[in-house]
């Protein structure tokens, strides 16, 4: 089973107009409403990859109600903590005309110290048992910056592996407390090392970089986007990994990749297999409206036509 963990999750919406005018009224030609945040992207994800989720983390309010019935919908299944406000929203808009993305990020409720004990006390029942804990998105207000580090111990003394997805001072101690897995993307990674990343070369110095404060036995992944990922394995070998296709929708596509990535390694895929999964599932992701949906044969299909191959 494969826990993934929605700090700071949220009710994505995806808007597609013909042409983006500021000022200006807009009626969508077609609108996509999700249960998402970065955690429960990669959850629906996997689980229409085939993989068995639970899904974890903070939900508030009418909203949080709507999102955790949605995800029952889905068949996701999920246990979560409960704190006071409402579930944030974001919204996309998607311009037909230029192909370009308006993204409108809520900041959400403050969980408070009494939230975030709340969501490891779940985290401890559901890790029990699970092959892999993935954790991701922003921390939500309220929630200490050694987050993500309090979560990695209690899934380490479950037995589970992990990987983490984050960004600023929650990234720093998530890495401090020594995932099995990092999965970030450029400026993410450029963010933690302090410096600025622009070449596939300087994406592998980053990924070795992250990969070394690991200690034994960590992997860390820097995605490029369309240009692909880079990944520093444990033993100190490199692969690099891409796929020529590309999808107008690509939010989300960052969480479909991990979700496919832990997928493949759960069910017991080499790397190279597990790599091209993951592209594919983020290429499928940004073929189809709506964060964290894809179309798992699709996926499959692109996974095929992926190019990885050692760095």
């Amino acid at each position: 089973m494969i826990v993934c963990v929605a700090a700071n999750p949220s009710i994505d919406k995806l808007f597609e107009v013909d042409r983006v005018l500021p000022g200006r009224i807009h009626r969508p030609a077609a609108f996509v409403q999700v249960p998402g945040g970065k955690g429960l992207n990669v959850a629906r994800a996997a689980h229409s990859l085939g993989a068995e989720v639970h899904a974890t983390g903070i939900l508030a309010g009418f909203a949080g109600q709507w999102l955790e019935e949605a995800l029952v919908a889905e068949g996701v299944s999920g246990t979560f903590a409960w704190a006071e406000g409402e579930t944030r929203a974001s919204l996309s808009v998607a311009d037909s005309e230029t192909g370009g993305l308006t993204e409108f990020y809520e900041r959400g409720a403050d969980v408070g110290p009494d939230g975030w004990e709340r969501l490891e006390a779940v985290v401890t029942g559901v890790s029990a048992g699970a092959a892999w804990v993935t954790m991701s998105g922003n921390l939500p207000p309220g929630a200490p910056g050694d987050g993500y580090a309090r979560l990695v111990a209690i899934a380490r003394t479950a037995g589970a592996r992990i990987a983490l997805d984050a960004r600023d001072v929650a990234l720093e101690h998530g890495v401090a407390a020594n995932p099995d897995l990092v999965k970030v993307n450029a400026e993410e990674a450029g963010w933690l090392l302090r410096t600025e990343i622009r070449t596939q070369q300087e994406a592998l110095a980053a990924a070795v970089a992250i990969r070394e404060r690991l200690g034994d036995g960590g992997v860390a992944i820097v995605t490029r986007g369309a240009e692909g990922a880079v990944v520093a394995m444990a033993e100190g070998s490199a692969l690099a990994g891409r796929l020529y296709a590309r999808g107008p929708y690509p939010v989300g596509s960052g969480d479909s990749f991990l979700g496919g990535l832990v997928t493949a390694l759960e069910r017991g895929d080499a790397w190279e297999a597990a790599i091209g999964l993951a592209l594919g599932a983020a290429t499928a992701n940004a073929e189809m409206p709506g964060a964290g949906r894809l179309d798992p044969s699709r996926a499959e299909e692109l996974a095929a036509r992926a190019q990885v191959h050692a760095a």
